[in-house]
């Protein structure tokens, strides 16, 4: 897997308003894209849930997940074991709290084998990253 990217750059790119819509449907105009199968849960909920000033009905939401992204997308899994793995890594990278949801977007991403993770939250995955793990990357 070239590259893999978060719920932050899914939403931009099936949102017309949103400033980094441009750069992000070209990354899906391009090729098919890594995402943690929990991408969609969170892009579901953004979504229908008005954080973006508009609220998208459930039934279009995930008609807009199903034809839209789902086709795009290479979704990665997590199983337990791997829950578990990445939790016992949180201490040596500084995760608390909310921040594995993050750190988990970036484990699948290392776990399939993504040279790039693309977000729009760079700061945030910087702060855990480590050697071997995907590049960080704002959609370009």
């Amino acid at each position: 897997m070239k590259s893999a990217v978060d719920s932050s750059v899914i939403i931009a790119a099936v949102n017309s308003d949103d400033p980094d819509h441009e750069s992000c449907s070209a990354l899906f105009a391009s090729g098919s894209r890594g995402a943690y199968s929990h991408a969609l849960s969170e892009t579901f909920s953004t979504l229908t849930g008005g954080r973006l000033g508009f609220r998208v009905p459930p039934g279009q939401a995930a008609g807009i997940i199903r034809d839209q992204l789902k086709p795009r997308l290479n979704l990665v899994s997590l199983d337990e074991t791997d829950l578990i793995t990445a939790f016992e890594e949180a201490e040596s990278r500084g995760i608390r709290g909310g921040a594995i949801y993050d750190y988990l977007h970036l484990f699948a991403a290392r776990k399939a084998g993504a040279k790039t993770f693309i977000t729009l939250n760079q700061s945030d995955f910087l702060a855990f990253h480590r050697p071997g793990d995907p590049a960080i990357k704002l959609p370009q």
